[in-house]
């Protein structure tokens, strides 16, 4: 399979943001070309002018960038524009037309294509014939039999026109697909496929299937959507005597009712998931085993290693489930494991507009850092520790059966010990929390006697992180403060 240099490709179309499915597309591609030692290129498809977003090039191709999945070859941005970086260029498919036109014509010489004069109206009124019969709405081939001395002179006098396919009408065409297997199609359920549309540019199958041809691609890897159009692009490369590529049709990205993946039902851009604070590290795993997983014991892989062991026939046939439950878990591992430094430094972004001190922001993310699944989920946890306290009773004070005069006694204690501590005792919640333990050992008092009121006189509420993560965020001035002011509430 992989004897031939390996050259595959990622060729959207610039409609909006880099869509979770075309992210797996392009993760696949990626995998690919890494594990055989291959080439992976950035197509753009902009040939379908009515659908096109202006900036979507340049958010897609910064979406895998953010993702760490560059480009070897293809669309690039350089100064702040978009540039060909490689020898087969031009990358944007809009400026090769003139080449698709070429090909178009040749396959008009070689009797593998035709002009079509129908009209709008004319292919509407069949459309909705073939509806009301219950049969596809395929082109009948109106325009088929027309001789071709015939359709150039009418053509060239400026009428207009579209050029299609002129697929066989009989047998059927047998192919290979490397998730699939062998897959036969009937000619008869093929249409004659409008390759060059009446505006002059052509459609996706005639543009995409000549493009792989120019930039020698090796093997195609693309959504399971292509795999019915795929006879008319393999009878492209027959008809033209190009060799033919290999081909994987992924399968769909389904919701939990296993209905298609849909910005109707959530969000689909990746860049949305990246605003909501998952870690790239951790979507690219994610997406990678959504329909493929090399091991039944593992979840949790590094880009390389998935290259290492990625295998393009073992990918599913069926459609896989995106469970956000499943991200939202992963991504919680990433967080856990990623150095204190780099878990505050993107951790701040998300709490900058926070009114707390910065400082005090700054240490409280990272009391966090193990319990959060996603870094949206911190501004709310962290206005908990670094806001105003709130109005509390002095009956929540007292540990369980303790009384008043206990609570006042330990809280008392507990006052002299944070005075007591100098500066560097602040800076670790283990240092913190090895002093107070200590202490109340030597004190003889039981941990809740002391625990409970202390964090209850930090926090204000009855549940909350511990006294010793809010002695570290709210350090010593602070700590005292609030301290006194339960005392006051005991007295």
């Amino acid at each position: 399979m992989t004897s031939k240099k390996v050259r595959v490709r990622f060729a959207p179309s610039p409609t909006g943001f880099l869509h979770i499915g075309s992210l797996r597309t392009a993760l696949y591609n990626w995998l690919f070309a890494r594990k055989h030692a291959g080439t992976f290129i950035l197509r753009v498809e902009d040939t379908d002018r009515s659908r096109y977003v202006e900036g979507s090039i340049e958010n897609m191709y910064e979406a895998l960038i953010k993702l760490d999945i560059k480009p070897d070859e293809g669309v690039s941005i350089e100064g702040g524009k978009l540039v060909d970086n490689g020898s087969f260029g031009p990358y944007l498919q809009s400026e090769r037309r003139e080449k698709h036109l070429a090909y178009a014509y040749e396959l008009i010489e070689k009797g593998a294509a035709y002009y079509c004069f129908c009209t709008t109206e004319r292919l509407d009124e069949l459309a909705d014939l073939n509806r009301g019969l219950g049969k596809p709405t395929m082109y009948d081939g109106h325009c088929r039999d027309c001789s071709k001395a015939e359709a150039e002179s009418r053509a060239v006098a400026g009428e207009k026109h579209v050029i299609r396919l002129k697929v066989p009408r009989e047998g059927k065409i047998a192919m290979q697909d490397l998730i699939r297997g062998k897959v036969e199609i009937p000619w008869a359920q093929i249409d004659d496929q409008v390759i060059i549309k009446s505006d002059g540019f052509p459609t996706y199958h005639l543009a995409a299937t000549c493009d792989d041809h120019d930039m020698e691609i090796s093997h195609v890897i693309r959504g399971e959507e292509w795999l019915s159009s795929l006879p008319k692009h393999i009878f492209i490369y027959e008809t033209m005597g190009w060799d033919v590529p290999e081909f994987a049709h992924l399968p769909l990205l389904l919701n939990a009712d296993r209905s298609k993946l849909s910005k109707r039902q959530g969000d689909v851009a990746v860049e949305d998931y990246l605003k909501k604070g998952y870690v790239p590290e951790a979507l690219v795993n994610f997406v990678a085993l959504l329909g493929w997983n090399p091991t039944a014991d593992r979840e949790i892989f590094s880009k390389e290693e998935l290259a290492g062991v990625f295998q393009i026939e073992k990918v599913n046939k069926a459609g896989a489930v995106f469970n956000t439950e499943k991200l939202d878990w992963l991504n919680g591992e990433y967080l856990q494991k990623m150095p204190a430094e780099a878990f505050k430094e993107t951790a701040e972004l998300f709490v900058a507009d926070l009114p707390a001190d910065a400082d005090m922001k700054s240490r409280a993310v990272l009391i966090f850092q193990d319990r959060i699944k996603t870094f949206s989920e911190l501004p709310a946890f962290v206005e908990e520790v670094t806001g105003a306290l709130p109005e509390y009773l002095a009956v929540i004070l007292p540990w369980k059966k303790s009384s008043v005069e206990e609570a006042r006694e330990r809280l008392i204690g507990a006052r002299a010990l944070v005075d007591s501590f100098d500066q560097e005792q602040f800076q670790s919640v283990g240092t913190l929390e090895a002093a107070v333990l200590t202490y109340i050992r030597d004190k003889g008092w039981g941990n809740g006697d002391m625990l409970w009121p202390l964090r209850v006189a930090l926090s204000g509420k009855e549940r909350s992180p511990s006294p010793f993560e809010l002695l570290f965020v709210l350090q010593k001035e602070e700590s005292l403060r609030r301290i006194d002011e339960a005392l006051a509430k005991l007295a």
